[in-house]
C-alpha cells in the first residue's frame, strides 16, 4: 500500500506525517521501525525517554535521516540549560542535530535568556525548528505572531475543544506555525467504556486521532503507543478517510459526556 502523503509543517521546510510517535510510552523498538515503514516519520523524544524509540531512531538515522523528524523536547528554564539539555538528547540519539526543539509547558512566553538560547541553537544548526507547548490558550495568540517560533502543541480532543475558539480563528491562512495536538484519547478516558454510556460506546484510539486530525489547522497529532497493536492502529487511522459528520457528532457527545462527568465529580 501507498505511504500516506506528508504535510508541509507551517512555515518550516519540514514535511510530516499526520501522525507522529511520543517518546513517553514503551512499544518495542521494532514497533515504531514498522510504523515509519507505513509513513508516520515523526519521533518526539520527550521528558520521560524510553529505549525503544531511541534504539529505533538510531537504527533508521544512518539510512533515513533526511527522512525523519526527530522532535526534542527541553523544560529547561535557564539559558544555560537549553543546550546541555539538547546536547544530551542527541548524544544519546547519536544524531547532529534534532529537526525541532520543543521548548516544553511555557504557559507564558519564555523569558528572554531562553528564548535567545534556543534561537543560537538553530542558528548553529543544533535545531532546524523551535517549538513550545503550551496548556494555557490565550498565550498561544502570542506565540502565532512571534516569528521566532515556528511551531505550537496544543491539546485538544473530543473533550477539550477550546481550541477552536481560543487559538484556531487566530492562525493565519498563510505563513503561520506548524500545530503539534496531543492527549488525543484524554488520557485514555475516551477509550475507556466505564466511563461512557452504552448507548454511546467508547471511541478507538484511531477515532480520537482521525477527529483531530479532522481540524484542518491541526498538521499533526501524537500517539503514545506502548506496543504493537497500538502503533498498528496509528497505522490505520492514518490511512482512513476522513470521519463524516455523523462520526464526528457522536465524538462530541461522547466528549461532552466524559466532561460533564469529570467536572460533576470534581464539583
Amino acid at each position: 500500500m501507498d505511504q500516506p502523503q506528508k504535510r508541509q509543517l507551517g512555515r518550516t521546510d519540514l514535511r510530516v506525517s499526520r501522525i507522529g510517535f511520543g517518546g513517553s510510552f514503551n512499544a518495542p523498538t521494532s514497533a515504531y521501525e514498522e510504523g515509519f515503514e507505513a509513513g508516520i516519520n515523526v519521533f518526539y523524544w520527550g521528558s520521560i525517554r524510553r529505549g525503544g524509540m531511541g534504539r529505533a531512531i538510531r537504527n533508521l538515522a544512518p539510512r533515513h535521516r533526511d527522512e525523519l523528524v526527530v522532535v526534542v523536547q527541553s523544560y529547561a528554564r535557564l539559558g544555560t540549560l537549553v543546550k546541555a539539555s539538547l546536547c544530551w538528547a542527541l548524544r544519546r540519539l547519536r544524531l547532529e542535530r534534532a529537526d525541532i526543539l520543543l521548548l516544553g509547558m511555557h504557559n507564558k512566553p519564555p523569558s528572554r535568556r531562553v528564548m535567545d538560547a534556543a534561537l543560537k541553537l538553530r542558528e548553529q544548526g543544533l535545531c532546524r525548528a523551535i517549538a513550545v507547548s503550551c496548556h494555557h490558550r490565550p498565550t498561544f495568540q502570542k506565540y502565532i505572531e512571534d516569528r521566532n517560533i515556528d511551531v505550537i502543541m496544543l491539546r485538544y480532543n473530543a473533550c477539550h475543544r477550546g481550541a477552536e475558539k481560543e487559538v484556531f480563528p487566530f492562525l493565519p491562512a498563510e505563513g503561520g506555525p506548524g500545530v503539534f495536538g496531543y492527549t488525543a484519547t484524554r488520557w485514555g478516558h475516551l477509550l475507556d467504556a466505564q466511563r461512557i454510556p452504552p448507548e454511546l460506546g467508547p471511541l478507538s484510539a484511531a477515532d480520537c486521532y482521525r477527529f483531530v486530525l479532522a481540524r484542518p489547522e491541526i498538521d499533526l497529532v501524537f500517539c503514545g503507543p506502548s506496543e504493537r497493536s497500538h502503533v498498528q492502529e496509528a497505522i490505520r487511522a492514518l490511512r482512513a478517510p476522513p470521519m463524516s459528520e455523523e462520526e464526528l457528532e457522536r465524538a462530541r457527545r461522547i466528549g461532552d459526556y466524559v466532561y460533564q462527568k469529570r467536572s460533576h465529580i470534581m464539583a
